[in-house]
């Protein structure tokens, strides 16, 4: 028992199974993380639904500047206003998609993190540990 991260050895010199300082310090920071990973995915949902929201009511507003321009008999000059319009859709449509790959690489990552701790846990609970474990 000289390193604090070893397992427990019974009187025998023969490793008990349990879990190491390593790995409950591990399994802690992972549960301590999820809830806000699992905050940051619901909150970038709610931005994407928001931006594409937000994209069809440019596009509708573009619509109907273009409508009404169509329909003025004084000749208003409405295309600075359109494409302004246009740029602003163009960048939210930007923006969704660094949101939908940072959403993306998020839900990847919850899936490893929730992966690696299924992996230790069963390690854990059927007391095998692969080779060259610090509990050994």
């Amino acid at each position: 028992m000289a390193a604090a991260d070893s397992a427990a050895v019974s009187g025998a010199g023969t490793p008990v199974a349990g879990p190491t300082g390593r790995d409950l310090f591990a399994e802690g920071l992972l549960e301590f993380l999820r809830p806000a990973v699992q905050q940051l995915d619901s909150h970038v949902h709610a931005v994407r639904e928001s931006q594409v929201e937000l994209r069809e009511q440019i596009d509708n507003l573009a619509t109907e500047l273009c409508r009404i321009n169509e329909d003025q008999k004084v000749a208003l000059d409405l295309d600075p206003y359109v494409k302004k319009l246009l740029n602003a859709r163009r960048r939210v449509v930007l923006v969704n998609n660094i949101l939908q790959n940072a959403q993306e690489r998020l839900r990847r990552l919850n899936h490893s993190v929730a992966k690696e701790t299924a992996r230790r846990r069963a390690m854990l609970d059927s007391g095998v540990y692969p080779p060259g474990s610090p509990s050994k």
